[in-house]
């Protein structure tokens, strides 16, 4: 949105880049995805079971807080080696091990027979035979995509400017959909013809960068001048009377998350709007009724049980 509004103030048309991360393997899951799951069928196939289970467990022991080991735990290391473990799990924000932990035990069993994951399944069925990358494309071009340019297209239109999107004309999207694996994603490089492309017209700083998305500190904020949100929004009275999630576990997140033995930040943004959600749509409050309590900074804990 802020984006949006300071276009607005030099044009009326924008070009913006969404499609180009699906239509040409722009995103770090799929490089990692591909190379866990290549390097994980042979681990599976050569290392005998009871050594696998010695070495996971000795992974999943190491201490959360250092780099190593949060990134070898997101590995064929200490994950099954198939796709719903190594892609879908490891890039949720709460993979089917923390749906375990989190929902209540009611809603755990109401759930029990339903895939978290079954619009990406029905893309990736849809895609039929193709290669795995394809399917995968396939899938995120089918669910995820669709997010995104509802988004984009709300935050342009917020601020009244056209916003248009390139690499989604048809032409270049199926021209896109028809190129062999090694013109988008080759080892550890991304759009792969795309950067061949502009190589006489970007800088190469710019080529060879890692992506860059738009972050939001939003860890620090819960653990700084919104720590007050926690209270009100995931473990006040209130949001806790659902019923909906296991309190425990989420006392502990929140726990976990302000003193820093871990990022829970994307998680617990997730819950706030899944509260605040549920107060407007359910509760029949109206958005300016909550926005006091978003701007409201005092002391952490003063909130906690208000509602």
């Amino acid at each position: 949105n802020f984006v949006s509004r300071l276009a607005a103030e030099h044009v009326k048309v924008v070009l913006t880049g969404e499609g180009s991360d699906e239509t040409l393997a722009g995103y770090n899951r799929y490089r990692v995805t591909m190379a866990n799951l290549a390097l994980g069928g042979a681990y599976e196939r050569v290392v005998p079971g009871p050594l696998r289970r010695a070495v996971r467990k000795r992974v999943l022991g190491m201490d959360a807080t250092g780099g190593a080991a949060r990134r070898l735990r997101r590995t064929f290391l200490a994950m099954d080696a198939d796709l719903d473990s190594l892609y879908f799990d490891n890039f949720a924000v709460f993979g089917r091990g923390w749906q375990q932990r989190l929902l209540a035990p009611g809603l755990l069993d109401e759930l029990e027979q339903v895939d978290p994951y079954a619009a990406f399944h029905a893309g990736l069925a849809r895609a039929g035979k193709a290669p795995l990358l394809d399917r995968l494309l396939y899938a995120d071009i089918a669910t995820y995509l669709h997010e995104l340019l509802m988004k984009q297209d709300q935050m342009s239109m917020a601020a009244s400017i056209e916003s248009r999107v390139p690499f989604l004309d048809h032409p270049l999207a199926e021209f896109a959909a028809g190129l062999p694996q090694r013109l988008r994603l080759r080892g550890a490089t991304t759009k792969v013809i795309l950067r061949r492309a502009m190589k006489d017209l970007l800088p190469a700083e710019i080529l060879s960068r890692k992506k860059m998305g738009f972050p939001v500190p939003i860890g620090a904020w819960l653990r700084g001048p919104y720590r007050h949100l926690l209270d009100e929004y995931i473990t006040g009275t209130r949001a806790a009377s659902r019923d909906l999630f296991d309190m425990g576990t989420v006392r502990a997140m929140v726990a976990d998350h302000v003193s820093g033995a871990a990022n829970h930040g994307e998680r617990l943004w997730s819950l706030i709007n899944l509260e605040i959600w549920q107060r407007i749509f359910l509760d029949g409050e109206t958005p300016d009724e909550l926005a006091p309590l978003a701007h409201r900074t005092g002391r952490a804990g003063t909130l906690a049980g208000v509602g």
